[in-house]
């Protein structure tokens, strides 16, 4: 009983409460995280006004995060950590470049009407080539979420004439989003068990990027299974929309016809992928694709700058967002809520694994949903968790598959990941899909609960 006061009475616990609770209600996700941060630090003994010398305030931590390092986590999709390179920061500033200069060239718009025409009525095959296009977003041409802005609304009349459930739509591209870079090492899946492998050798556990594909791949197969159970079972039925004109902006056509720039586009995006087989290197990959693009003049080089920053607009709402939950996790952290977690889940276990194993889950799960980031979960559950899992007597692939669904697991579902944010906003660019309701919430039924069963299951016979 003494323990699960504790658990849930931790500051972690009820920030993350909280922050579900404020956006259940509809409140905005930025002001539901600013007030969660707030009561979770002040539940953790962080003073609100007048903190002591030598101590911080709740919002001197918040903001304090609010630095170019944390600003260049947020451009690579809050991968919030410490240990990730400059490599990767100039790597996403040059993606985003090249995305944006697909929306100038009106490439994307173009593909979207010949998709509609292609496709017709066939509510599967759009779904399939949705999923497709998001998976190869994360590793082939790793421009991110970027695409979805671009890509997605001028497909929204199409949806509402076939009266597809958009639900459904938000599971396809978080499942393109999220499974490839787990299983696969590759784009941002390379930097993704990258993280993994370094931490959890920085913790006394000798992996390598291998050993993480190789204990991976089951929490791919539980996520297809969920993609599976939400497109035929839970979001099959048709749903009416309202022919509301979406905003696609972000996508103006001068012309409808492929034209001289569109093939240069196409033969940049051949070469970001090309390179980055040869190199393994995200940020030359992309520079590449840009050089192309700029000596063949599908984009002007005077116009360079403003690709730059079109590229900050289209993200900008994402990106503050993520902003705001670095400093989050800033706070959370120094409430030591964290610790107390893993120390009262400890004393649950009793030396189990099958326990253990649903501690773990539930624990990265928690922190993940308040963090909003798999990436920046990584380092904080790698050093708690790596000596836990080795006392325990679990494998060294059952310590990579707990950690990394851990840490995956509140990727899907929070209301602050780009796994949500981005299948958001393309869909609601006519105002008609919730954030939370339609996107959140699909998410986390589809994919976190069978990364859990997933993680525990498998765990206890690797």
């Amino acid at each position: 009983m003494s323990i699960l006061f504790s658990l849930l009475t931790n500051p972690v616990t009820i920030s993350v409460l909280v922050l579900c609770v404020l956006c259940l209600t509809g409140l905005n996700v930025l002001l539901s995280m600013l007030i969660a941060c707030i009561i979770g630090g002040v539940a953790g003994g962080i003073p609100l006004l007048n903190a002591p010398e030598g101590t911080q305030t709740v919002m001197q931590l918040l903001t304090g995060s609010f630095t170019m390092q944390t600003f260049a986590i947020f451009l690579i999709s809050a991968l919030f950590s410490w240990k990730v390179s400059i490599l990767s920061v100039l790597a996403y500033i040059l993606l985003g470049t090249f995305a944006t200069c697909i929306a100038t060239t009106g490439l994307a718009d173009i593909l979207s009407k010949k998709l509609s025409r292609l496709l017709g009525g066939h509510k599967l095959a759009l779904i399939g080539v949705l999923t497709l296009v998001a998976c190869l977003s994360q590793n082939l041409i790793p421009v991110h979420i970027a695409y979805i802005p671009i890509l997605v609304p001028p497909l929204l009349g199409m949806m509402n004439r076939m009266r597809l459930d958009r639900r459904a739509v938000a599971c396809a591209l978080a499942f393109g989003h999220k499974a490839p870079y787990i299983t696969i090492p590759f784009g941002f899946g390379l930097i993704f068990q990258r993280v993994i492998a370094d931490n959890l050798s920085e913790n006394g556990l000798s992996v390598t990027v291998k050993d993480v594909t190789a204990a991976n791949w089951s929490i791919g197969v539980a996520m297809l299974i969920g993609l599976f159970i939400a497109v035929f079972v839970l979001y099959r039925k048709p749903r009416d929309y309202h022919d509301i004109e979406a905003d696609t902006s972000a996508a103006e056509v001068i012309s409808e016809k492929l034209e001289y720039r569109h093939y240069v586009m196409l033969a940049a995006a051949i070469v970001v992928a090309v390179v980055q087989v040869i190199s393994q290197d995200l940020a030359l990959s992309a520079l590449c694709g840009l050089i192309i693009i700029i000596v063949f003049r599908a984009i002007k080089w005077s116009d360079i700058d403003e690709q730059i920053e079109g590229g900050i607009r289209l993200m900008g709402q994402i990106a503050i967002i993520m902003l705001v939950a670095g400093g989050y996790a800033s706070v959370i952290k120094a409430t030591g809520g964290i610790d107390a977690l893993v120390n009262a889940g400890i004393s649950a276990v009793g030396g189990s694994k099958a326990v253990a194993a649903v501690v773990i889950t539930l624990i990265g799960l928690l922190v993940t949903m308040g963090i909003g980031t798999s990436f920046g979960t990584v380092p904080v559950l790698a050093v708690l968790f790596v000596p836990m899992c080795s006392s325990l007597g679990f494998s060294t692939p059952a310590t990579i598959l707990l950690i990394s669904a851990a840490a995956a697991l509140g990727d899907a579902g929070s209301p602050a990941s780009d796994t949500t944010l981005g299948p958001t906003s393309g869909l609601n660019a006519d105002g008609q899909h919730d954030h939370i309701r339609d996107t959140c919430i699909p998410t986390f039924i589809a994919f976190n609960i069978p990364i859990m069963i997933c993680a525990i299951l498998m765990s206890q016979v690797l």
